[in-house]
């Protein structure tokens, strides 16, 4: 164990010295996965064709949860195929929340910078230039993609459904004045080191956790960007989005509320 241990830190001393030689920086996408069978090779065909012809330095991470679809093996057949210097399958035995997914995720990034995105589709590559190019602009340490802003927007939900996120917005707004658009969106770019930091400090799980991330980044006086995005709603699968997530949002925000 602690040999492997060893050659995978050699591994990642290497890919981060090669990125660094070339003077470029090097984008880390985490995709947290959990029966994404179906969608998995489409967003990373999509990632791999904007980064290659933007030419972008990047590396994906995928952390599979355990899914029971096979969405692992699907990972590692893209591994072979792009190699595993671009795909990095980095798996864990169950769900163990999206927190504690990033900090895995991490782990194994060699990237000073760290996008966040869902894998389910959602979140389109193309706007990924988008963040860079924002982020280097106004040198932010986070720059998140918001659906309620400019030409932003979603598309796929039913009215309850936009209502739900709406009235949470909203009402987020209100109570937490967090300096940002899009509080419940979880397509963002971070500075490597911005990340770790905010992530020691969020206590939340669940929809609330990046929520929290925004609040946090605010409370330390990290600078947010944000991009305008269109988010559209899974085509394959089934949303993680119900009941008990709603009520723990509620729960959370309270927190936040009452201690921030």
């Amino acid at each position: 164990m602690a040999s492997e241990e060893a050659s995978g830190s050699a591994r990642r001393s290497r890919r981060e010295s090669e990125g660094r030689a070339r003077g470029q920086d090097k984008y880390s996408v985490l995709l947290p996965t959990y029966n994404e069978r179906e969608n998995l090779p489409l967003i990373v065909w999509l990632l791999v064709k904007s980064f290659s012809e933007s030419g972008i330095n990047y590396e994906i991470i995928i952390i599979d949860d355990g899914s029971p679809d096979g969405t692992r093996d699907i990972a590692e057949q893209l591994e072979k195929m792009y190699g595993s210097d671009k795909i990095l399958l980095r798996p864990r035995e169950k769900k163990l929340g999206l927190g504690t997914a990033y900090i895995h995720g991490m782990k194994h990034a060699t990237g000073n910078y760290i996008i966040i995105m869902d894998a389910d589709l959602s979140h389109h590559p193309k706007f990924i230039p988008e963040f860079i190019r924002k982020q280097k602009e106004g040198n932010f340490d986070i720059v998140s993609g918001t659906r309620y802003k400019g030409n932003g927007g979603v598309y796929g939900w039913d009215l309850k459904r936009k209502i739900i996120s709406r009235g949470a917005n909203f009402i987020t707004q209100i109570l937490l004045r967090p300096g940002a658009s899009d509080l419940t969106g979880s397509f963002r770019l971070y500075r490597k080191e911005v990340l770790q930091k905010l992530i020691e400090k969020c206590v939340s799980k669940g929809y609330v956790f990046q929520m929290e991330m925004i609040v946090r980044a605010r409370q330390l006086n990290y600078s947010i960007g944000e991009v305008p995005i269109s988010f559209v709603d899974r085509v394959y699968g089934e949303s993680k989005l119900g009941g008990n997530e709603i009520v723990s949002f509620l729960k959370g925000l309270l927190t936040l509320f009452a201690t921030t």
